[in-house]
């Protein structure tokens, strides 16, 4: 029936017929609804369209309606009504085009603009007209309301199933549904001990990367979901591993919500998975599932893979344990802005605080030499360690004997199930016709393929089972060293016993961080946070490089001249200064060389020999000939030693001595001009 809106002006354009279903089951299921939009070509003949001049828009078919970004069909059919080339647009109803105001409204802006109609199973509107426009108005925010009510209808049924648990969701590899839907572990042995073994070599060697290490060195595979379903082995990945560290499933806990949505790009298109927090875990429901680790550990290996991943910019992990010799790399603060400090390895060890200087190009905070503040850690760590009993020896070998014993183990049945698999493949290329070389041809491939894996793996196992039949050598002195490490652990810590890796990570056992901050040149202020919250404070003396650059340099010279002046010797006044709490530049304690260059500064001499007396009457040295005429000293030993200048040195002083009269200058200037070429000097014996 054709509506009175209808002119030609509308017929002498295109009719659009707009085809969407919400997601692609819904294309395959509901063939009637589709069926029904695909029929609205009758009504635009109905309408007085000709057959040519209908036009179906279904590219959108599997899309939602809730945003227009990703749907190509309704980007053309905008443009075509832009274009003035449509003069209506229909629809089962007005909910195909559009679930979202902000698209919708535009839309009926840009039809009333072009005079374009817009028709539905109830009847055809015109957008230009306020009546039209108020009823397609409200039929699009009651659109956008039902879309709401369906999300939250459906939303809160899944909580509800979530929060007891129940809701089905993919489970990871070790872990399945019986067929009365209640989740078990993998029956398949190998599996598990597989999964186990993930979770155990962490525990041991405390990152991912030496987990992934650990297995390639022992020939293991990783259990996977195959594309079918069922099991297949891989190699082993770091994304393969950290997804079963990270996935509380296997601690048996049901879990909802740890990721959200959140669109990016220019108009917000692209949808990526943000990983939560476990805080912000929406449903936690513990004790769920059959658990491979309990909640505790789960928890701890979660806190330890935080604090391996060096987050410098954020300054809130401790980055795991490595060689470097910066014993506090890590857990070091600066005490003048509260960020991490970084290490820098150039011109010897130093901890470096450079954060600001990256965020807003400021000088670097604080340059601190590692080494003081690193042996003064140390021996606050020992201090705090002496009542401790540690049988170190004793456990180390017994867990790593035991962590060699799973990995036979899992290499075993690594082995067992390739011989399983090279038996099958054997069975099945006997079992086929040997005239479909096709067929022959693929079996025997896969047969020699499954050989060639379990030889790989026969000879891995053979390696390790003699590897570990070598006995530890260690010798009597170690043995003891090891049984008694609680006390002499400070005795071995410089050996080759301990890596730094280790020294790094037994230091973190007791200590949280550290902050350190420059009081002074020469001092740098300590704060050991302990992991009990207790803190201890220390004054780090840091070597300088002059006695000027001590704070107590004024005090360290009157003394020293006081008791020069008493008559004591070097050695006795650096004993009594280094017992008050004073030191030289680059030592704890005060050297008697520092004593000495103190007292020779101030003209204080001891005997004859240790200095010579700088004036002596009627007479220049060349230091001082040399400054009355204003050349470099060498200038004057160099003409005495090519015989330019005929002196003696004097007996007593053992100085060449001129006299100090204005001729010796005049004859000087003159030798420098070139009026002379020769000069002669005789002086007396100046004592």
């Amino acid at each position: 029936m054709k509506s009175e809106l209808i002119d030609d002006r509308h017929l002498a354009r295109r009719a659009v017929i707009y085809i969407r279903q919400s997601s692609p089951h819904q294309v395959l299921t509901n063939q009637e609804s589709l069926r029904l939009q695909y029929d609205l070509r009758r009504r635009a003949l109905d309408l007085g369209w000709r057959e040519e001049d209908i036009e179906v828009i279904d590219t959108d078919l599997g899309l939602s309606g809730a945003a227009a970004v990703q749907r190509e069909g309704f980007k053309d059919l905008i443009a075509r009504v832009t274009l003035g080339q449509v003069g209506i647009v229909l629809s089962s109803e007005v909910t195909r085009l559009s679930r979202n105001c902000s698209d919708w409204y535009p839309l009926l802006d840009l039809c009333g603009y072009r005079q374009c109609l817009i028709g539905d199973r109830d009847g055809v509107y015109d957008p230009g007209s306020a009546n039209g426009r108020l009823l397609l108005g409200l039929k699009g925010t009651i659109s956008e309301m039902e879309l709401h009510t369906i999300r939250a209808r459906l939303t809160a049924g899944l909580l509800n199933k979530a929060e007891r648990g129940d809701l089905a969701l993919v489970l990871p590899v070790g872990l399945i549904r019986d067929v009365a839907g209640v989740v078990v572990k993998d029956p398949d042995r190998e599996v598990q001990a597989r999964i186990e073994l993930v979770f155990a070599t962490f525990l041991r060697v405390r990152s991912a990367t030496q987990v992934l290490r650990c297995f390639d060195e022992g020939g293991l595979t990783l259990p996977r979901h195959g594309r079918l379903g069922g099991t297949v082995w891989r190699p082993p990945t770091i994304a393969a591993i950290l997804r079963i560290l990270k996935n509380p499933a296997y601690a048996g806990s049901f879990v909802y919500g740890r990721s959200r949505s959140v669109r990016t790009g220019p108009q917000l298109s692209k949808a990526r998975q943000k990983i939560l927090p476990r805080e912000q875990w929406r449903v936690v429901v513990k004790d769920k599932y059959p658990a491979y680790v309990t909640w505790d550990t789960f928890e701890k290996i979660q806190e330890m893979l935080r604090d391996n991943h060096a987050e410098y910019d954020r300054n809130k992990t401790r980055g795991v344990p490595r060689d470097g010799e910066a014993l506090l790399h890590g857990i070091v603060y600066c005490g003048a802005c509260g960020h991490k400090m970084v290490v820098q390895y150039k011109a010897g060890t130093r901890y470096l605080c450079n954060y600001l200087r990256g965020q807003y190009r400021t000088p670097v905070c604080q340059y601190i030499p590692a080494n003081p503040v690193d042996a003064k850690a140390v021996a606050a760590f020992f201090e705090a360690l002496a009542p401790a009993e540690l049988d170190i020896y004793a456990r180390t070998i017994a867990t790593r004997h035991e962590a060699d014993c799973t990995m036979l183990r899992a290499q075993a049945q690594q082995v067992e199930r390739l011989r399983y698999r090279t038996a099958l493949a054997e069975r099945q290329f006997d079992q086929v016709d040997p005239a479909n070389r096709l067929v022959a041809a693929e079996l025997e491939r896969r047969w020699e393929e499954t050989l060639r894996d379990l030889r790989q793996a026969e000879a891995v196992l053979v390696k390790a089972r003699a590897e570990n039949e070598v006995p530890v050598q260690l010798d009597d002195g170690l043995r003891a060293a090891f049984a008694d490490a609680g006390r002499r652990l400070p005795e071995i810590w410089n050996d080759a016993i301990l890596t730094t890796a280790r020294k790094k990570a037994l230091l973190r056992c007791l200590i949280d961080k550290v902050v350190i901050h420059r009081t002074a040149a020469d001092t740098i202020h300590m704060r050991i946070v302990w992991r009990g919250g207790d803190a201890s404070v220390f004054d780090v003396a840091v070597s300088v490089g002059s006695l000027s650059a001590l704070s107590r340099h004024e005090e360290m010279e009157k003394r020293v001249l006081e008791c020069a002046h008493a008559g004591q010797n070097d050695t006795e006044i650096a004993a009594e200064l280094s017992a008050a709490g004073l030191r030289s530049p680059m030592r704890k304690q005060v050297l008697p060389s520092t004593v000495r260059a103190i007292r020779l500064r101030h003209g204080v001499l001891h005997t004859w020999s240790q200095s010579h007396p700088r004036r002596i009457p009627g007479y220049l040295t060349i230091p001082q000939l040399a400054v009355r005429l204003g050349v470099a000293r060498h200038w004057i030993y160099d003409r005495i030693h090519n015989g330019t200048i005929a002196i003696l040195r004097d007996k007593s002083s053992g100085l060449y001595l001129f006299p100090d009269t204005p001729d010796t200058l005049t004859d000087l200037q003159k030798l420098r001009t070139g009026e002379v070429e020769h000069l002669t000097f005789h002086p007396e014996t100046a004592s």
